[in-house]
């Protein structure tokens, strides 16, 4: 991994979550094409053999159509299936359909769900709370929409990784509070969960392949407006919010990684309030394991655990 990495920064000279506001989506662009790459495919997974992947769109509050990538499986019956609602991460700012590709239509075929996964728009152009409203609305049109897309609205789940894992957690916060759509299950994999606050791991790891220190300090400047009073909003830091009420939850966390304490912590705010949560740490595993399952074996650990908790509450 650290091999890996070396090399992959002298490809990519200006991290995608360094890089000012202007120059965002030309980096994020540029990470997009090269990890896209067919030499990239041996680290970045396959898509499963066992789904039908079909194109579709919800529709936001506002009007926006925001494309939908649906990972079926092809053995499914005519029996709505449950459903799994994924969130891209990319810190806010980057990150794309093809982001989790692998790791979201493997779920889809092993734990014989339906996964949909969403386009939502980034930041800086689309701050917070942008992004998860956008996830939110999405949400709420698949829930609305479930009897076309074959799925069952009482089984619905929401995931997402990293930033996706951040508006994963901010989903269930909206849908408890505007009292709607039921979410069966949160799945939160290497999450950030308060933009206050700085956490032992961050030192720990702030040189760790993939995400580092700097990266996450530079990194949530790009998702806010110039108001920093933003980042302690429960909509962005879902740690501090209250967390009564919320659906079960298995996060997922990487030890070399410097968003590590902070999933840890919100299991024990979520046990504390009586919400059930399931943690495991992968001792081995680096930030954006999903993503890259050729380089990180224990992804693949990671996704049966996924599998096993999405069969059991779903």
């Amino acid at each position: 991994m650290a091999a890996f990495w070396s090399v992959y920064k002298r490809l990519d000279r200006q991290p995608v979550f360094q890089a000012p506001a202007d120059k965002v989506r030309k980096a994020a662009n540029r990470r997009s094409l090269l990890m896209g790459l067919p030499l990239a495919w041996p680290i970045t997974g396959r898509a499963a053999s066992g789904v039908r992947i079909e194109k579709g769109s919800a529709t936001a509050a506002d009007g926006t159509a925001l494309a939908l990538r649906i990972y079926r499986p092809k053995d499914a019956g005519t029996a709505p299936l449950p459903v799994v609602v994924n969130f891209h991460g990319g810190g806010w700012v980057s990150g794309d359909l093809n982001h989790s590709q692998w790791w979201a239509s493997h779920l889809a075929a092993e734990a014989g769900v339906v996964v949909i996964s969403v386009d939502y728009r980034l930041a800086p152009e689309h701050p917070f709370p942008g992004p998860a409203e956008d996830c939110y609305d999405a949400t709420v049109w698949i829930a609305d929409h479930a009897a076309e897309l074959g799925v069952d609205p009482s089984r619905l789940a929401v995931m997402g990784d990293s930033a996706g894992g951040n508006i994963a957690a901010v989903v269930p916060l909206m849908a408890r509070d505007r009292g709607a759509p039921h979410i069966a299950a949160q799945l939160l994999l290497y999450p950030t969960v308060d933009l206050g606050h700085s956490f032992p791991s961050v030192d720990e790891n702030a040189d760790a392949p993939i995400l580092g220190r700097d990266d996450i300090r530079n990194n949530a400047g790009n998702y806010f407006h110039e108001s920093t009073g933003e980042r302690s909003d429960p909509y962005a830091s879902p740690l501090r919010a209250k967390h009564h009420d919320l659906p079960a939850a298995l996060v997922q966390t990487a030890q070399h990684d410097p968003l590590r304490d902070e999933g840890a912590a919100y299991v024990d705010a979520l046990r504390e309030a009586g919400v059930e949560a399931e943690y495991r740490n992968y001792l081995d595993s680096v930030h954006g394991y999903i993503s890259l399952p050729g380089l990180v074996p224990e992804a693949r650990q990671a996704l049966t655990d996924a599998i096993d908790f999405v069969r059991r509450r779903l």
